[in-house]
């Protein structure tokens, strides 16, 4: 093989199949990308067979080939060599040569074959969903934080994005066991009911390659057992989570009776000095309680507290409350208006965040303070 190529157009190739080589893994050939030269595309391809990515990059192909190369070692070596023009030879016991400039020079790393490489598997291109790049970043980053960390056991259905879609919309929820956030999103034509749940890692992974293009879009192809993402000159396929989400629909139904109307940025400031009292060893909740059109923000532990009063707009009764505000902030932070309304039951279930038009609900459990 001999190709020609741009040390930026490879960087950028390596960075994006880069997000499918698994850090750890016994199988020698997971760490490995293939580079595919055999037509008049170079294509990279990584695979840990959960997610598997193709990226294609311009260049020239002089001599057709195949090879496969630790992803690692070969992207390392890429970003030590001067900018410009890159030629990349592969011999027939599949060492690849990595040569620059007009200087006499030799820089090998040993390849080997990609005939044992796991390709990508062949998903049926109908009818694709289409979401914009936008859209799939405004999804990781207003609904991503409430995903449950498996710390390295099996994926679970909590671990995924779920992706119900209603016809004529669709409704994203991640729910952890404490909290749910649910991010809804109107299409512009009618698709068939479906749900799916795509695991957490690959959404996350395909939020860091997207460019933010609010006008582009991603086709969205779903299968049984997979889905694959594909825009610009990229494939993602990974597989789908198996096994049912956990019904939201009997609390998305409960009804408030209290809600208050707060300015976001005074809101989110305020719990942010309380945080400073809620510490890993020490998580002392914080308290929200209403007095009329005043909101009472207190928290305190062994080495001080903080108490402090809000003007607010309020509707219903008066409520006593406690959160971790780690989730409030979360929640918080995700909301682009320049306002927060929170609806609330009693002192003992969930606390709704959530607009008028339903765009985004986030439930947050409470803390017993009794």
């Amino acid at each position: 093989m001999n190709i020609t190529c741009s040390k930026q157009v490879l960087l950028s190739g390596l960075n994006i199949v880069s997000k499918a080589v698994p850090s750890n893994t016994p199988y020698p050939m997971m760490k490995n990308i293939l580079i595919n030269a055999t037509g008049d595309d170079i294509i990279l391809t990584a695979n840990d067979v959960t997610i598997g990515i193709e990226t294609k990059i311009e260049g020239n192909v002089e001599t057709a080939g195949i090879v496969a190369i630790d992803c690692s070692m070969f992207t390392e070596a890429i970003r030590l060599m001067p900018d410009g023009d890159l030629n990349i030879v592969v011999n027939d016991d599949y060492s690849v040569y990595i040569k620059y400039g007009n200087r006499e020079q030799e820089f090998m790393i040993r390849g080997v074959s990609g005939d044992s490489f796991t390709y990508l598997p062949d998903i049926d291109k109908k009818d694709p969903i289409e979401l914009s790049m936008m859209t799939i970043k405004d999804i990781v980053r207003q609904t991503g934080f409430s995903l449950k960390n498996n710390n390295g056991s099996a994926e679970s259905t909590m671990s995924g994005y779920d992706f119900n879609i209603f016809g004529d919309y669709m409704r994203v929820t991640t729910l952890d066991g404490q909290r749910i956030s649910i991010k809804n999103i109107e299409f512009d034509r009618e698709y068939p009911k479906q749900e799916i749940i795509i695991p957490g890692k690959t959404l996350n992974d395909i939020c860091k390659i997207l460019p933010s293009d609010a006008e582009k879009k991603v086709n969205l192809y779903i299968t049984d057992s997979h889905i694959m993402f594909e825009f610009d000159s990229t494939v993602v396929v990974s597989r789908l989570i198996e096994g049912k989400f956990i019904s939201i629909e009997k609390i998305l139904q409960t009804e408030a009776k209290s809600n208050i109307k707060v300015d976001k940025k005074v809101f989110s400031d305020t719990i942010r000095r309380a945080s400073f009292f809620s510490k890993e060893n020490d998580k002392k909740p914080i308290i929200f309680e209403t007095n009329g059109n005043i909101l009472n923000i207190r928290i305190a532990n062994d080495n001080g507290n903080m108490d402090e009063k809000l003007e607010v707009e309020k509707e219903g009764d008066d409520i006593r409350i406690g959160f971790n505000p780690k989730f409030i902030l979360d929640a918080v932070g995700a909301v682009d208006d320049e306002e927060i309304t929170a609806y609330f039951i009693n002192s003992i279930t969930p606390m709704f965040i959530k607009d008028e038009k339903e765009n985004y609900i986030y439930v947050i459990l409470p803390i017993n303070i009794s």
